[in-house]
């Protein structure tokens, strides 16, 4: 008798939000909610297939496209002072509309930045906060580094097509002026609110990722109720470099979790 087959249950509709934005995003799995959050010029699809792939086998996986990226709008992707923030505001209306009560939240880089954010300012409505690529604080040293993505020959013409980037190097700049005024009013991301992220927190980070310390993030966690720091001898994308490694800390962490 063959064993039975498993299906990955996909979906991925668009959802409008109260706060103006209309996200695409994906809807796999079953079980507790999780919902992961891609970094800059990214979608689920081009940042996080691996990682859905793997957690859809044991929880419904929520997957949006953040606002002005791919198929998701208003369009163009801008960056105000507060983006970080406004974008930890839409996936809090997106729970609301998807009337999700409480969730897991796991975000890669600038994706990471916005669960750690959605761990302090609404700590009841979060079950755990998964992050990496990303400490909280962009301290003055980080400068140097993000001058660099100007001008923006960086950027593939798949990802100018995907986002429908027209002015590459004024999506950059937009950027780094809003890292910068970052920077320059004291660099705090979510650091302030480390105290009040009562859930548990994991916060990965490479060895060789420049862009985000390792002090940095020992601070972050150091303020933490329940905060763990594991640091890969890998870059910034520790999921693609050591995805088993990567894989084996998560899947330990939400174990202990439940």
């Amino acid at each position: 008798m063959s064993s039975p087959t498993r299906f990955r249950i996909i979906h991925m509709p668009f959802i409008e939000i109260a706060t103006g934005a209309r996200l695409h995003y994906h809807d796999e799995g079953r079980g507790e909610p999780l919902i992961a959050l891609h970094g800059l010029l990214g979608t689920p699809d081009a940042h996080l297939p691996q990682v859905i792939g793997y957690l859809s086998e044991r929880y419904r996986v929520i997957a949006p496209t953040l606002r002005g990226y791919g198929q998701s709008t208003p369009k163009p992707r801008d960056f105000p002072t507060d983006f970080y923030h406004r974008d930890a505001r839409d996936v809090l209306a997106m729970m609301d509309a998807l009337q999700i009560e409480r969730a897991h939240i796991l975000g890669y880089s600038d994706g990471g930045e916005i669960a750690l954010i959605l761990g302090g300012i609404a700590p009841e409505r979060i079950l755990s906060v998964i992050a990496w690529g990303a400490v909280g604080y962009f301290g003055p040293n980080m400068r140097p580094f993000v001058q660099r993505l100007f001008p923006a020959n960086w950027m593939t013409d798949e990802e100018k097509r995907l986002h429908g980037i027209g002015d590459p190097d004024g999506f950059a700049l937009d950027w780094i002026h809003a890292l910068n005024a970052m920077i320059d009013s004291g660099g705090d991301i979510s650091l302030s609110l480390a105290e009040d992220m009562i859930a548990p927190v994991l916060l990965m980070l490479g060895e060789q990722d420049s862009l985000n310390p390792q002090e940095y993030g020992q601070n972050l966690i150091s303020r933490t109720p329940k905060g763990r720091l594991v640091m890969f001898d890998t870059g910034h994308p520790i999921h693609d470099e050591d995805w088993d490694g990567f894989k084996e800390t998560v899947t330990d962490f939400l174990a202990g979790v439940r």
